[in-house]
């Protein structure tokens, strides 16, 4: 449900993609979520591209984090069991508070598509310095799922009864 009446509320989105193989040319996943977040009216604050690292993956979290411009952040890739994998561990020490309902939800969401392997994925949210953070698989495909079926309504002051811009204090300044 949504409230027609309110104004729109363009928050400050950076997105964030861990990989060690992506570049800009070839970052799909970043490019549909920069892509998405601007057609529904939001600023793509900043988009950076860093190795599956733990400690790099949370070090640009972190001054995002800092920043009272950012909003939101979030970030694809490395949410996977294998290798490499680190952003939730690079994510999680940040969090202030947890939404374990984003995963669940997505989790939910993503078995219609590629069912039971949809357990094997480490997508998460939660709050920061009063900043909301994404962390989503590296597939483009499960990006497009989770803004489109459950980032984008939340990030919507107009939806009802309740959304994610409407619990950031700072905002209420704007």
């Amino acid at each position: 449900m949504s409230d027609s009446a309110r104004e729109f509320l363009p928050l400050n989105i950076a997105v964030l993609t861990a990989s060690d193989s992506r570049t800009d040319a070839d970052d799909t996943s970043g490019h549909l979520l920069v892509e998405r977040l601007t057609t529904a009216g939001h600023r793509a604050l900043d988009k950076r591209i860093v190795p599956d690292d733990v400690y790099r993956i949370r070090a640009v979290v972190s001054s995002w984090i800092a920043d009272p411009k950012t909003d939101v952040v979030i970030t694809t890739g490395g949410t996977g069991v294998t290798g490499r994998d680190g952003t939730p561990e690079a994510v999680t020490p940040l969090l202030d508070k947890v939404l374990d309902g984003f995963g669940e939800m997505f989790r939910m969401i993503s078995f219609d598509d590629i069912g039971s392997s949809t357990l094997q994925s480490r997508a998460l949210a939660g709050v920061a310095n009063g900043t909301y953070l994404f962390v989503l698989p590296g597939s483009t495909s499960a990006c497009a799922t989770a803004w489109d079926r459950l980032i984008s309504s939340q990030l919507d002051n107009r939806t009802l009864p309740c959304n994610l811009p409407m619990l950031i204090p700072r905002l209420k300044e704007r």
